[in-house]
């Protein structure tokens, strides 16, 4: 069973800068071998959506409306990655959530984080 921590949300107002970490553990895979790596995120009344992703083969891929201030990176040797978020605007207020996928013995895996929320003030 993989655990994924999540950390780093907060209150934050326009304008500003959060970074959130998800933590990796319980599985022989590390995050660099993982297929995919991600997060997603929520806001009240509206369906998950995807904000970054990024490859066990380092592509990376950004919703529309977070590009040019998001950033998806990753620390192999603490099995951690990140989502530096910049220039938030009230509207990236939601939930967040880490995402990992991978296929091992033919089987496909994916798990999620309990989720930190975010809130941009205006």
């Amino acid at each position: 069973q993989v655990q994924l921590v999540e950390s780093g949300g907060g209150l934050v107002q326009a304008g500003g800068s959060l970074r959130l970490s998800c933590a990796a553990s319980g599985t022989i895979f590390t995050i660099n071998t993982m297929d995919t790596v991600g997060w997603y995120r929520q806001a009240p009344g509206k369906q998950r959506e995807l904000v970054a992703t990024i490859t066990s083969g380092d592509s990376t891929n950004y919703a529309d409306s977070v590009k040019g201030r998001f950033a998806i990176s990753r620390d192999n040797a603490k099995n951690t990655v990140y989502l530096q978020m910049n220039s938030l605007k009230p509207e990236d207020t939601a939930v967040y959530y880490c995402n990992v996928q991978f296929r091992w013995s033919g089987l496909g895996y994916n798990y999620w984080g309990q989720g930190t929320q975010v809130t941009v003030s205006s």
